[in-house]
């Protein structure tokens, strides 16, 4: 492990949304409305951070204060921040070798940095920039045989946690994607050559760096398959639908931390521990997935309170920023993760993307917790504006 990286990032680019501006300039559109769109009119997309936002907290300046730590245990590792790097699918479309620059920037500065089945680089290479300490996030196959073959794989690596997917029984309506003939590699339209030649720097990165694809999967994939081939294969293979029983042989089967991702239910937090998993994330898949669902800040208020100590809570999902983060943790949460923040710094500043992101997200947070007064992560929910409390 190395020593904690220190600080720095690049004062052109001070929030995430200059970091969104700047990947907007960069990345082809068809790249770009993959990674910042939701699903049917984006309801919940902006629901999500929308609501987060409401969350109030009132500082306490009269008070001793002998600095703000960061430091957050999880699983038995003291990760050097209370966030993390959410899985992501088809990273290398938005920016070439985008996983392997986040993994490794995650890596540097001690936070963890999960991997999804759908992503553009091997379990293998990840495992190897970051020394074993990524998690993986399997979306579930419909072939016992490549969940065992996934499982080996992840297992033979030293994979710490394995997160399992809930929130995908069915794929996201997504009218971006359906316009833009979006597939793995992307369909060439005249009109996405013409995006395409209106991004240079993509382009020549893109060239040099080969056509992106699904290198986890690669194993099991025929070879040679056209578009149309690989839609069908990406259907057969995944059985989005998860139930009792196929969690029950996944906890059998994995003897590591296990984590369900996608809960936004009591009964499902009560499923989960009742099945003995160690942790859930509450999300809605960035808004992805549902349109008319709650947002994650409002589940994780209703769950929080009822089921923390008993199961770790963690939150993705409409998470943008260090306030944001704050936010999360504030109401309930033990750790949160974040997917479009880091992809947009990525986009926007290619290798060096990772590492200004995480930076960022650093000191936004410790200017938080220095204005709460919030020595340790734990003190935010003492700052956290309840109904009918006086401070």
């Amino acid at each position: 492990m190395p020593l904690s990286k220190p600080i720095q990032y690049n004062p052109r680019y001070p929030s995430i949304e200059d970091l969104r501006a700047k990947a907007q300039k960069k990345i082809p559109k068809f790249a770009f409305e993959y990674l910042d769109g939701g699903c049917n009119e984006d309801v919940s997309l902006y629901k999500n951070t929308n609501e987060l936002r409401k969350v109030e907290m009132k500082p306490r300046y009269l008070v001793p204060f002998k600095g703000a730590n960061l430091k957050t245990e999880l699983f038995g590792h003291e990760y050097d921040a209370p966030f993390g790097v959410s899985p992501v699918g088809l990273q290398g479309l938005m920016w070439p070798k985008s996983p392997e620059i986040l993994a490794k920037a995650a890596f540097e500065h001690n936070i963890p940095f999960v991997l999804s089945t759908v992503t553009t680089a091997s379990i293998e290479t990840i495992a190897e920039i970051t020394e074993g300490r990524a998690w993986f996030q399997l979306y579930h196959p419909a072939e016992d045989r490549v969940t065992q073959d996934l499982i080996k794989r992840i297992d033979a690596v030293a994979c710490p946690v394995l997160v399992i997917l809930s929130d995908v029984p069915s794929f996201g309506y997504r009218p971006r994607d359906i316009r833009n003939g979006l597939s793995m590699p992307p369909r060439m339209t005249l009109q996405n050559i013409l995006r395409v030649m209106k991004r240079p720097e993509w382009a020549l990165k893109t060239l040099i760096n080969g056509q992106p694809s699904f290198e986890v999967l690669k194993p099991y994939m025929p070879k040679n398959l056209n578009l149309s081939q690989l839609g069908k294969f990406m259907n057969t293979t995944f059985e989005g639908r998860l139930n009792e029983e196929k969690v029950k042989k996944l906890r059998d089967m994995w003897k590591g931390k296990l984590v369900i991702k996608g809960v936004e239910s009591e009964a499902d937090v009560q499923t989960a521990i009742r099945l003995g998993l160690d942790g859930i994330i509450i999300s809605n898949h960035g808004g992805r997935q549902v349109d008319m669902g709650q947002a994650t800040i409002t589940s994780l208020q209703t769950i929080a309170p009822k089921y923390k100590g008993q199961i770790k809570i963690m939150m993705d999902s409409g998470i943008r920023g260090g306030a944001d983060i704050g936010r999360a943790l504030s109401s309930g949460a033990d750790f949160t993760f974040l997917g479009r923040s880091f992809m947009y710094g990525v986009s926007a500043l290619g290798k060096k993307g990772g590492d200004h992101t995480i930076s960022i997200l650093k000191t936004q947070l410790t200017q938080v917790m220095e204005q709460m007064c919030c020595e340790k992560i734990e003190d935010l929910p003492n700052r956290l504006i309840k109904e009918g409390l006086n401070y």
